[in-house]
């Protein structure tokens, strides 16, 4: 599933070709995903001009300015195995290509969504007042995340540490994969009750999200199974984990065997000897 740092790398991607540019026409082949493509979305956004692309969590936001003079954001979530990447007007669509954005500069953005579990969806007016921005946690990578946050979020939270920051309403688009990274760059194991986490280790935790999250920008995001950038090229962080996918493999600082278990129906990986209970 496309994480924070696959959206993130997709959002830089796309920017330049997309911002101040007017949309010739919105094609929708498939308005079955998680919830419905609203119905006249293409009307809606023939000759549209996009202000800014930007993310929030693992959404991406279309700001845009209608015909009209109204304003309204599209918004686009990638799901379990979405892509969102630049085509030009010669790339034949195939099956599970289901929502195409063309603009005036030739460009056009295309959504490939085998599973169907994405999202294409329009909020008028403000888009972070829509049901489900509105609700979501402080951005990792700002200065409105730290441990002082962490520490108060988590003070009443007896779930798993790992659960926790997995939860979107504590903070913004911490998914599994860089929620094991971010535990083991901080020491702490996964099933620590989030209230037993002191001050001390949540400045770590946040540092360490943080980081990881940052990291994994940098190299382009994850690429495990479906995700590729905007261009088309696969990201190559999976190549620097140090936990996640490794579980019998030699810790890289310690040489302790990486162990594996489930939380939430998700794969733990961790080091028992890095990562003390």
């Amino acid at each position: 599933m496309p994480e924070l740092p696959e959206v993130e790398t997709t959002r830089r991607g796309l920017a330049p070709s997309v911002e101040r540019q007017r949309v010739l026409r919105a094609v929708v082949r498939h308005r079955g995903l998680r919830q419905p493509v609203p119905r006249g979305l293409e009307r809606r956004l023939t000759g549209a001009q996009v202000r800014t692309l930007s993310r929030r969590g693992k959404y991406l936001l279309f700001d845009c300015v209608l015909e009209n003079g109204n304003a309204g954001t599209l918004l686009v979530h990638l799901g379990m195995s979405g892509r969102l990447w630049l085509v030009d007007a010669s790339t034949p669509p195939e099956k599970h290509d289901h929502f195409d954005l063309e603009f005036d500069n030739g460009c056009i953005v295309r959504l490939r969504d085998p599973r169907r579990f994405g999202l294409v969806l329009w909020q008028a007016g403000d888009a972070f007042q829509h049901p489900l921005l509105a609700a979501i946690g402080p951005e990792p990578l700002t200065a409105a995340f730290d441990g002082a946050v962490l520490h108060r979020a988590t003070r009443r939270r007896s779930a798993a540490i790992k659960l926790v920051i997995m939860d979107s309403h504590v903070v913004a688009g911490v998914g599994n994969i860089y929620a094991n990274e971010a535990l083991f760059s901080a020491g702490i194991d996964p099933r620590t009750p989030a209230q037993r986490v002191s001050r001390a280790r949540c400045d770590a935790l946040a540092a360490a999200i943080k980081q990881t999250l940052e990291r994994a920008i940098n190299a382009g995001g994850s690429t495990l199974r479906d995700y590729v950038g905007s261009d088309g090229r696969a990201g190559y962080f999976q190549d620097q984990f140090l936990v996640y996918g490794r579980a019998g493999q030699p810790c890289t600082r310690c040489a302790a065997i990486i162990r594996e278990l489930r939380q939430a129906q998700r794969a733990t990986c961790y080091c028992p000897v890095c990562q003390p209970r």
